[in-house]
């Protein structure tokens, strides 16, 4: 499905027809441009790549160099793909055109896809919301502890998968569904309804649904 490269401004409080308040997540969407199209004859899948924030040469590699030069596109320091879904074919969009915050409208929805923050090496309390012991009663020490993580003899192990203390976040995260408040066009900024996964000025994905 077709969408665009987009950065996470920020979240903030607009009022809808009705006078309610609505939480929204401000992004910058776009513009990008269609850097190269992937084909089933040549590559064996179909999907448009696309670029977003234009870079100097310097600042790219010099495979990616060599790459934009390929395609007669400036340089840019975001690339990603995007394969046609839900009727849409790799025809309707050509190489080298511009997709802006006008791909989308008020009222839809769309995917979100980013990085969530990175929470660091997290307890269990934390990163998987577990209950902390009675802070009396003989308690002590071990408050926010994991607790027992297997059994002696039988299995005599730890089963994989156990919900431990480890690192948290810093990881890809989908979120869909999300409706379009608001589309300004002329700063290419969407505003969608609720919170989209990463920090300020984090890279962001959105998708036509």
């Amino acid at each position: 499905m077709i969408g665009l490269i987009g950065k996470k401004i920020g979240m903030t409080q607009i009022f809808d027809e009705n006078g309610d308040v609505l939480p929204v997540t401000v992004i910058q969407a776009g513009p990008c441009k269609i850097i190269c199209k992937r084909t089933l004859e040549k590559n064996g899948y179909e999907a448009w790549q696309l670029g977003f924030e234009e870079v100097p040469e310097r600042k790219v590699s010099k495979p990616m160099q060599g790459h934009f030069k390929k395609h007669g596109t400036p340089f840019y320091r975001h690339i990603n793909e995007f394969r046609p879904r839900y009727g849409q074919e790799i025809d309707d969009y050509e190489t080298g055109a511009e997709l802006k915050a006008d791909l989308f409208e008020p009222g839809e929805t769309v995917t979100v896809t980013a990085k969530s923050k990175g929470r660091g090496f997290a307890g269990v309390v934390k990163r998987h919301g577990f209950k902390t012991a009675i802070s009396s009663h003989g308690s002590h020490e071990s408050f926010r502890g994991t607790g027992a993580i297997g059994m002696s003899a039988t299995p005599g192990r730890v089963f994989k998968g156990k919900k431990m203390p480890g690192q948290h976040g810093n990881v890809q995260v989908t979120t869909r569904h999300l409706d379009v408040v608001k589309v300004d066009a002329e700063r290419n900024l969407v505003m969608v309804k609720g919170a989209v996964p990463g920090h300020r000025n984090s890279i962001v994905l959105l998708y036509k649904e």
